[in-house]
């Protein structure tokens, strides 16, 4: 990690603290609607449990509360790559499930804001949904994840923790 990185990871430490807070007063600059990379439905018969079970403990998806909430979103849970990079997982209440590459909002708050390097991995969540995904229109009825905007998030640039272990 360079030295700006490190100053970048302090003042997120301390963003953390109060970005739930002010989320909803900047709402209005987040385009309404859903994402625009589709991957694929939540297969029958899997629920929102089982899907983040399998994302977390088989490849450290978690909770990461700094992204704006799409309409219908049940779950936005991100993998971090490294400080720079992650992917990102939206699953809306129908089941449908979209994602993308992206920058970390923490490593380039500027292109991670303006959706700059944004990337289709769909071949990449496939194999992380595994059989949780399937092609073919599926309209499940999801709840919100009540843990979705929990301010104690288990992925931050300093820490992951995959089966309650820090990593």
């Amino acid at each position: 990690m360079t030295f700006w990185d490190k100053v970048k990871q302090k003042i997120w430490r301390g963003i953390y603290r109060f970005f739930p807070s002010i989320e909803k007063k900047f709402l209005f600059m987040h385009q309404k609607g859903r994402q625009k990379y589709h991957i694929a439905w939540l297969a029958p018969g899997k629920t929102l449990e089982e899907l983040k079970k399998h994302l977390h403990e088989k490849w450290g998806f978690g909770n990461h509360f700094v992204a704006w909430s799409d309409d219908g979103q049940v779950l936005s849970w991100r993998k971090l790559v490294d400080f720079n990079d992650q992917y990102h997982l939206r699953v809306y209440k129908d089941g449908e499930i979209c994602g993308h590459f992206e920058f970390t909002p923490e490593g380039h708050p500027i292109e991670h804001f303006i959706e700059k390097g944004e990337i289709n991995k769909k071949e990449d969540f496939l194999k992380f949904l595994g059989n949780f995904a399937v092609e073919k229109k599926y309209i499940s009825h999801l709840k919100m994840d009540p843990s979705a905007y929990n301010p104690d998030s288990e992925l931050t640039i300093d820490k992951v923790k995959v089966n309650g272990l820090e990593l």
